[in-house]
């Protein structure tokens, strides 16, 4: 009866963190759609940006509602002594993870592609749409800037682009090491700066251990919650009975 006890009163507590923290979500996506303007104060610079801050919004209230009624359900289900409740959080609990689960398997699957993925978009992007595109020329500028890189593979990514063509055979200065000179391709050959792709896919793989780490972080939880109510509700059954 005292393990009973315990589990109960770590599943109430565990899901009144998830009900709280779904409750400030879903209160910081009301008040952002409410009195967009204060909240705008608050991002700052990024307060010029109307379409993320719309899926700002979006995001909180969906996070937030989706917390605050997995919280509900676990409270309730193990306050209560309910088995629907339980069975309830169980299903949501299990779905959510295999979701999880084979997003994963999808990621790591296509991770092997991940060269072909990008040449696929950069190169493209950079002989047709650099210096045409403000988001994409501010985005590669950016890029080639921080890195220190030049184009994907290299300067050659540029060569007969519309970049070259509206600059008089010019290229990005980020392709020659002598920046206040006009950058030819001659110089950039003799520059041999070296491509984004090995910098670039070494920042994925970064934020793809940091993502990996969080989601299986997030994945014992889930076991953990799923384990927790399966066993209260197999003791509601056991005591019925």
């Amino acid at each position: 009866m005292g393990c009973v006890t315990v589990v109960k009163v770590t599943m109430v507590g565990f899901n009144l963190l998830v009900l709280l923290a779904g409750s400030a979500l879903l209160a910081l996506g009301v008040w952002a759609s409410v009195d967009g303007s204060s909240f705008l104060r608050l991002l700052g610079p990024f307060s010029t940006r109307g379409e993320q801050f719309i899926n700002v919004v979006v995001l909180c209230l969906a996070i937030g509602a989706a917390l605050l009624l997995l919280g509900l359900l676990g409270c309730c289900g193990a306050g209560r002594d309910s088995k629907c409740l339980l069975l309830t959080f169980f299903s949501i609990i299990l779905i959510i993870f295999i979701t999880e689960v084979a997003a994963g398997v999808v990621a790591l699957a296509y991770s092997s592609f991940a060269e072909a993925i990008l040449r696929a978009w950069a190169t493209p992007a950079l002989r047709e749409a650099y210096g045409g595109d403000p988001a994409v020329t501010r985005l590669w500028n950016a890029t080639m800037t921080e890195l220190q890189c030049c184009g994907f593979t290299n300067y050659t990514d540029f060569l007969g682009s519309k970049f070259q063509e509206e600059n008089g055979g010019g290229l990005p200065p980020p392709c020659c090491w002598n920046s206040s000179a006009s950058c030819s391709a001659e110089e950039a050959e003799r520059s041999s700066v070296q491509g984004c792709f090995e910098d670039v896919l070494k920042e994925l793989k970064t934020h793809a251990d940091v993502v990996g780490g969080v989601a299986a972080g997030i994945g014992v939880l889930e076991i953990g919650a799923m384990t927790a109510s399966m066993y209260l509700y197999c003791h509601l059954d056991k005591s019925v009975s």
